[in-house]
């Protein structure tokens, strides 16, 4: 199955700003701040399809947490689907948010090489917002994610999931909630990031 998502990016996690993850003027990242790293990613994709099945228009979001210090560190992740796509839109997402059809997801998504616990799949209403520098998430009874503004700073960041090859910016959560099982947090005034992404494959 050729597939190819185009669109655009925002995330954040507990991190603080800038995020050590990312590259910094072109310096390779390291450990998270807190050796522990949770967080909120969020695709709006605004052209794409998988064989004859349309994806534009469709929002993705994924939950996840991370410890450094456990071997491989494996993420442990929930992915949303918006629950307004069509069932064969939903399952073409899971798909390829999963990894299950290669492509750009083995060099743009941790969660699908790296050993990792998913946790679940969820149809739900996604509310996104990828307005720059005031970006915002709401996934029903799950998440909420409010950006701020951009960090105040004159470096270039980059980050691996939309691909270091593509500009974006550092930016500043003004909130990150998930509340989903396993995963719980709350915080304000940590980091996140935008940018675009062009995934295809194979």
């Amino acid at each position: 199955m050729s597939w190819r998502i185009r669109g655009s990016y925002f995330e954040s996690c507990n991190c603080d700003t800038i995020c050590p993850c990312r590259r910094i003027d072109g310096v390779p990242g390291g450990r998270s701040t807190h050796g522990v790293c949770t967080g909120v990613l969020s695709w709006l994709i605004e052209r794409g399809a998988m064989d004859a099945v349309d994806l534009s228009a469709l929002p993705v979001a994924l939950a996840f947490r991370y410890d450094d210090d456990e071997p491989g560190s494996p993420w442990t992740w929930v992915l949303y689907v918006d629950s307004r796509g069509t069932a064969d839109q939903r399952a073409a997402l899971e798909a390829i948010f999963t990894g299950r059809l290669g492509g750009d997801a083995a060099t743009h998504f941790p969660w699908a090489w790296k050993e990792s616990d998913l946790v679940a799949v969820r149809p739900v209403a996604i509310d996104v917002d990828h307005t720059r520098r005031r970006q915002r998430l709401r996934v029903r009874d799950h998440i909420s994610v409010q950006i701020r503004d951009r960090h105040d700073g004159e470096e270039t960041i980059t980050c691996a999931i939309p691909g270091h090859a593509r500009t974006g910016e550092e930016l500043v959560a003004d909130e990150l909630l998930v509340d989903d099982g396993q995963l719980q947090l709350t915080y304000r005034g940590v980091c996140g990031y935008g940018s675009t992404f062009d995934y295809a494959g194979p």
